[in-house]
């Protein structure tokens, strides 16, 4: 079912997208050569206790997944873009991340992902990361109510198809609310002026994710982590958006911080 929100209750959802913001922000910049990813873990969910907020993740059990998450952040790593499920590895010179992270605060639910590289970068991952982002940017640009679902997956897929790039509709944006996960479904490509009409009220999370020469994945024997196909790279951006009258607010924005 897809649910509005009142602008009163779109600002009781801040301080989850503040909280979400921060955190991802706290952690990118901590996070370098020879961090473990059990670490990040382990740093987040201190935040998370801190905070009083409650994760999305550690007891998740989807239909695709082989149990509950268990961890409180997904952290995916090179060829993983989606759902990757923390594990005992350090990060080496060159790792390409990608940070998605959800959490609940006053029961308010804020989804958002952020890709970088640790120590020296490769040319053609920062031009993956580059390409989520302003895809990402696009998408939020046509999230304008009186515009259709369509219209913002027209636009990611406008920016990552002009990059050479194909794209998996499998996994996509979603609804956010009290939940993590809900109506509408946000695939990252798509026919504008159709699916559902966006109205003042809802609250979406937009997620481009690519990866360099595959649109493939499979799911690694973690139960979790998705991987391309062929082994190349992904990076994926994500931010939970509210639609309004005035045009869309980014709730999990981290450009100011």
């Amino acid at each position: 079912m897809i649910e509005l929100r009142t602008p009163a209750e779109i600002e009781q959802m801040r301080p989850a997208g503040r909280f979400v913001a921060e955190t991802l922000n706290t952690l990118k910049s901590e996070v370098t050569v020879g961090t473990n990813l059990l670490d990040i873990d382990r740093r987040a969910h201190d935040m998370i206790r801190k905070a009083g907020a409650t994760s999305c993740y550690i007891d998740y059990h989807p239909s695709f997944g082989a149990m509950p998450f268990g961890k409180v952040i997904c952290t995916s790593i090179n060829d993983a873009v989606l759902h990757g499920l923390p594990f005992d590895y350090s990060l080496r010179d060159g790792d390409l991340v990608t940070l998605d992270f959800a959490v609940s605060v006053d029961g308010w639910v804020a989804d958002s992902a952020v890709s970088f590289v640790v120590g020296t970068p490769r040319d053609e991952d920062l031009r993956l990361i580059d390409t989520t982002e302003r895809a990402l940017k696009a998408a939020i640009d046509a999230a304008q109510a009186g515009n259709r679902v369509g219209d913002i997956s027209a636009a990611i897929a406008e920016v990552s198809y002009a990059a050479g790039h194909t794209i998996n509709t499998d996994f996509g944006g979603h609804g956010v609310g009290r939940e993590m996960h809900g109506d509408p479904h946000i695939p990252n490509d798509g026919r504008p002026g159709r699916g559902f009409p966006l109205k003042p009220g809802l609250i979406i999370a937009i997620e481009p994710w690519l990866l360099q020469s595959t649109d493939e994945l499979y799911t690694d024997q973690d139960g979790w982590t998705l991987r391309s196909a062929d082994g190349s790279r992904g990076a994926h951006s994500e931010h939970t958006i509210a639609i309004t009258e005035d045009g869309p607010i980014i709730l999990t924005d981290r450009s100011h911080l």
